[in-house]
C-alpha cells in the first residue's frame, strides 16, 4: 500500500465527540482514490461508480496525523479497482480500511470509456518513455 497523502487533524474536522469525523475522512479518501484513478487511467474523467463495505476500526483526535493509503488491486475495461487503509502517522495503527472502492473513466458525455490499461503505471517510467 502506498501512502501518498497525510492530513493533520484540526477542530473543524471533529464530530460532537471530539473525533474525527467519519464524512470528513470518507471525503479526502474520495478525492484520493479519485485522484489515484485520474492519474493511473491518464484521464481527468473519472468517477467513483461503488464503495464496498468501510470498516471503521479506531478513531483519530485533534492533532493526529493520519495517512491515506491507496493501492490498485484490478483494472477493468473502464475501470480500476482500490483498495485503501487510513492509520494514524505516529501510531502505526489503522483507523479505516475499504476493500474495494471502483473508479470508471467516461467520455464528454458521461459514458465510460475504455482506457487500455492493465497494471500501475508510474510518472517517472511514462516520462522515461517519452526521452
Amino acid at each position: 500500500m502506498n501512502y501518498h497523502t497525510r492530513k493533520w487533524i484540526k477542530p473543524e474536522d471533529l464530530n460532537p465527540n471530539h473525533t474525527l469525523f467519519g464524512g470528513r475522512l470518507l471525503q479526502w479518501i474520495d478525492e484520493e482514490a479519485a485522484l489515484y484513478a485520474i492519474v493511473q487511467l491518464e484521464t481527468p474523467r473519472c468517477v467513483t461508480k461503488y464503495i464496498s463495505e468501510i470498516n471503521f476500526v479506531s478513531s483519530a483526535k485533534q492533532g493526529d496525523i493520519i495517512e491515506i493509503g491507496i493501492e490498485a488491486t484490478d483494472f477493468g475495461n473502464t475501470s480500476i479497482t482500490l483498495a485503501c487503509e487510513v492509520r494514524n502517522m505516529m501510531t502505526q495503527q489503522t483507523i479505516i480500511t475499504i476493500d474495494k472502492i471502483i473508479f470508471v473513466g467516461i467520455d464528454n458525455e458521461g459514458k465510460p470509456t475504455k482506457h487500455g490499461k492493465t497494471k500501475i503505471e508510474y510518472i517517472s517510467d511514462r516520462l522515461k518513455e517519452k526521452h
